[in-house]
């Protein structure tokens, strides 16, 4: 593709210097497992995230899945869950030995709307789990509000949504627990797997720090069955080399979003909606078309790259046959699937490639 969707040798070579550094000292260190390196970085994504503690673990899913464990939440249990998002949401919770119960996302902002959750709540409901998709807060304070009424927790999942803002305050530590991927192509992306949680509570961040690591803080000495779970120090030495960039990388992102709101407005798509109460980072730029699969063929002709987030609803897989669902069930979440497409979008995207974009849509118009 002339223009790729998301360029990450690009963001490689552009910290190229820090990243080279930063590698070299950890293989320098000798410390290849936890240790000096990972404890920086926890420090240091908890402050940015605004919240007390930080664990550094393997990846996004391992972190939904431990911080679920943490809450003693598994057979038998229910979390309610969007309808729309990415699978590993629901995967965290079956994970478990819970069942994930999906909710229609609010029609404007493709988040889960908060007024449909009272409805999904039963005697089993352990947990709410919202998705701050795209890079977009979900509406916490509604959510909050559920669970205090039903005592239930709250576990979000910030695997987009890197530095996002909910009424001014950084998504970090609203719920009991917030889960982060840092996948490559994340906005905070590592050069592998990685992942971690940020919390306000001492004792869950101590519990998912015990399960990371066998269940045990204290070599030969395990206090329950944990898994394998660590933050590599490596990939923490890179996250930490790419922080400090993060804000920055953030403000390109928007500047792109408000050319395309520009270039784009009179055409077919209907293009994202932002609430007044929401500061999101744009992970994904991400537009709708009835003829998504058309206008996806017609910019890839003109060698320009976009993918579909995400083609099959979590409810419509294979992995979830048993649970009887089809697509009438959720019809929201279906045409979603049916209908959206992500444009290019990324902090070394350049303004002209931006321009090249919006003529390509424009140009089948």
């Amino acid at each position: 593709m002339r223009i790729p969707f998301l360029d990450l040798g690009a963001a490689y070579r552009e910290l190229k210097p820090e990243i080279d550094a930063a590698v070299s000292r950890v293989l320098e260190s000798g410390w290849y497992i936890l240790g000096p390196e990972v404890e920086a970085f926890e420090a240091e994504w908890a402050s940015y995230c605004e919240a007390r503690h930080a664990v550094g673990l393997g990846n996004g899913l391992d972190a939904l899945i431990l911080a679920l464990r943490a809450l003693n939440i598994g057979a038998g249990d229910e979390v309610i869950v969007p309808s729309n998002t990415y699978i590993a949401t629901w995967l965290a919770i079956s994970a478990v030995g819970a069942a994930p119960v999906p909710v229609e996302p609010d029609p404007a902002t493709y988040n889960i709307d908060p007024a449909r959750i009272a409805d999904a709540i039963t005697d089993k409901t352990r947990a709410i789990l919202p998705v701050h998709l795209y890079g977009q807060p979900a509406d916490l304070d509604p959510i909050l509000e559920l669970a205090r009424k039903h005592n239930l927790r709250v576990v979000e999942d910030a695997a987009q949504a890197h530095g996002a803002r909910y009424k001014g305050k950084r998504i970090g530590g609203h719920g009991d627990v917030v889960c982060w991927s840092f996948y490559p192509g994340k906005n905070l992306g590592a050069l592998g797997d990685g992942g971690a949680i940020t919390t306000n509570d001492s004792a869950l961040a101590g519990r998912i720090a015990l399960l990371r690591n066998y269940g045990s803080r204290e070599k030969y000495v395990n206090e329950e069955p944990g898994v394998n779970s660590r933050l590599d120090p490596i990939q923490a030495a890179v996250l930490r080399a790419k922080l400090p960039y993060l804000d920055e990388w953030t403000n390109r992102r928007r500047a792109l979003v408000e050319a395309y709101a520009e270039g784009l407005r009179g055409t077919d798509l209907i293009l994202p909606h932002v609430p007044g109460w929401a500061d999101p980072v744009w992970h994904l730029y991400v537009v709708r078309s009835k003829a998504r699969d058309a206008l996806q063929s017609q910019l890839s002709d003109a060698g320009i790259g976009t993918l579909i987030h995400y083609p099959i609803p979590p409810h419509m897989q294979k992995a979830y046959a048993d649970a009887g669902c089809n697509s009438e069930d959720f019809p929201l979440a279906q045409s979603l699937a049916d209908e959206m497409l992500s444009l290019p979008i990324g902090p070394q995207l350049s303004a002209e490639s931006a321009q090249e974009v919006i003529k390509g849509v424009r140009d089948g118009g």
